[in-house]
């Protein structure tokens, strides 16, 4: 067997997205790893296409080559969690709240007095394809305000809002009144906190904003707190329009836009 197919089981469950090789080394040492069945041993090397099982849950990649298997999650974000990995303003993070026993990340942003849909997963590809901007993938949000929504603030919002402190000028997007004072907005980039400042711009403050889409994917009655799994539906579909985008830039078109019912968001909302 050439050496070079070898790989230290730690540095394997790390590369997995497990856990770092230092919890690697403890789950090992506390009888929680298996190869092929047998408890494995501190130090130990493996070959890919082994079966590696970690706290009762199979690791080994379906392909046989040691990569992670995709893991999706739609994630309902309450507001107070951060969507940072990182714990600087010691406010709880999405990965505290959901606890996914490998590692995932979000894709893109909520700002912390934000909620709704984020999208979680391992797969740094295709959270490439959907940040990326000149893809236009839609975000849909809803939207409450201090004071009643009028006709000239909606035209306004929707032809493109200068944003001074950003100096540019948002696309122009969708939007429909739901309300006096709320409303439904689709949006295709991802300026930091773009509806608040857009709204702002025009003398308004939000007062709710929460993300109910992002491209394909449906935020629907998930509960807040609550997470799931993406549909192997939504996993085709999602990775047929990040193709199709890819080469024609041509955004989504959801349901609410075949009937005066469209949306988007931003990233960092």
């Amino acid at each position: 067997m050439n050496r070079e197919e070898w790989i230290r089981l730690n540095k394997y469950l790390a590369d997995m997205g497990v856990c770092s090789r230092r919890e690697a080394d403890r789950l090992i040492e506390g009888g929680e790893v298996t190869v092929d069945g047998k408890c494995a041993v501190p130090g130990q090397k493996i070959r890919p296409e082994q079966k590696v099982v970690c706290c009762g849950k199979i690791i080994s990649g379906k392909d046989g080559k040691g990569r992670a298997q995709p893991v999706w999650l739609v994630v309902n974000k309450p507001r107070g969690i951060v969507c940072t990995t990182s714990h600087k303003d010691r406010a709880e993070t999405i990965v505290d709240m959901v606890k996914y026993p490998s590692r995932v990340y979000p894709v893109g942003r909520l700002d912390k007095d934000s909620e709704g849909l984020i999208l979680m997963t391992n797969q740094g590809d295709l959270v490439n394809k959907i940040m990326r901007s000149g893809n236009a993938h839609e975000k849909e949000y809803l939207v409450s305000v201090d004071r009643p929504v009028t006709k000239e603030f909606c035209r306004a919002m929707e032809k493109g809002i200068w944003l001074e402190e950003l100096k540019q000028t948002t696309r122009p997007c969708r939007l429909k009144q739901e309300g006096e004072k709320s409303f439904r907005i689709i949006l295709t980039q991802g300026l930091n906190r773009q509806i608040r400042r857009m709204c702002q711009a025009l003398g308004y403050q939000v007062v709710r904003l929460k993300r109910v889409r992002i491209m394909n994917i449906h935020l629907g009655s998930l509960k807040t707190g609550a997470w799931r799994k993406m549909t192997q539906e939504e996993y085709r579909e999602m990775t047929r329009l990040l193709k199709e985008s890819g080469a024609t830039n041509q955004p989504y078109r959801s349901r609410m836009e075949n009937g005066r019912e469209r949306n988007k968001e931003a990233d960092y909302e």
